[in-house]
């Protein structure tokens, strides 16, 4: 496995990417987890959904569980923290390693500070908003995080249908974020799949997660390629 310094090297080789694929483990088999992460280490990251059963109707992983990931996973983390009190519990994902930690906005009390301690620490500081939530409030803030996250399905459950509905929130930060100079990441995340992604690269995404579409694949490497070349394709039709 890569070292954490190694690791480091990717997550910064990422930053200069156009455009990332990161595959939830959500839809990777549990039981072979190592073996499955072999499967994505031509991903830009895996994505790591932590979901605590009250933030989300759903429980998943917790720190323990994302340390052994981040101890045998050939590429960084990308974790996404469905959880309550995210300024009590993310400061420990950075803490292990995490390349970049993501938390919803509707969890947060003080999203700002929250953002500054994690970078503090290392990792990328990533803000994720619900398919009802707009995001006009955070045009002014877009510096202070490296991420937003789009949902795209409602948060908590893996194999939901895409909303297209969500692309012209997507389409409305890009062009914000455009006219600011800004270097932020526009993630989605929620039904990315061959179709979808094109969709989402159109409207100004550059970083994309996908389950299924990854994981379910005979041959997850040309998946990721192929997701790759789409989402490039249609970012360059704008």
């Amino acid at each position: 496995m890569p070292s954490p310094e190694e690791l480091r090297e990717q997550s910064r080789a990422a930053i200069t990417a156009e455009v990332r694929i990161n595959p939830s483990i959500l839809a990777a088999d549990f039981v072979n987890m190592e073996a499955e992460l072999a499967r994505i280490d031509r991903a830009d990251f895996v994505h790591v959904d932590v979901m605590d059963n009250h933030f989300v109707p759903n429980l998943t992983f917790g720190p323990q569980m994302v340390a052994r990931i981040q101890a045998t996973s050939p590429v960084p983390l990308d974790v996404h923290l469905m959880i309550d009190e995210p300024e009590r519990w993310a400061p420990e994902y950075a803490e292990l390693g995490a390349a970049s930690v993501t938390f919803h906005l509707e969890a947060s009390t003080e999203p700002i500070a929250l953002a500054r301690r994690l970078r503090a620490i290392g990792s990328r500081a990533g803000l994720a908003v619900k398919p009802a939530t707009q995001v006009e409030g955070l045009f002014d803030v877009l510096d202070e995080f490296d991420q937003i996250l789009i949902m795209t399905v409602e948060p908590g459950f893996g194999g939901q249908s895409f909303m297209p509905e969500m692309m012209p929130k997507l389409r409305l930060l890009a062009d914000e974020a455009r006219r600011r100079g800004s270097s932020v990441w526009l993630q989605v995340d929620g039904g990315i799949g061959e179709s979808t992604i094109a969709q989402a690269a159109e409207a100004g995404a550059d970083t994309f997660v996908a389950g299924s579409a990854v994981f379910g694949a005979t041959d997850p490497d040309a998946a990721i390629s192929q997701l790759r070349a789409t989402a490039v394709r249609h970012r360059h039709g704008r």
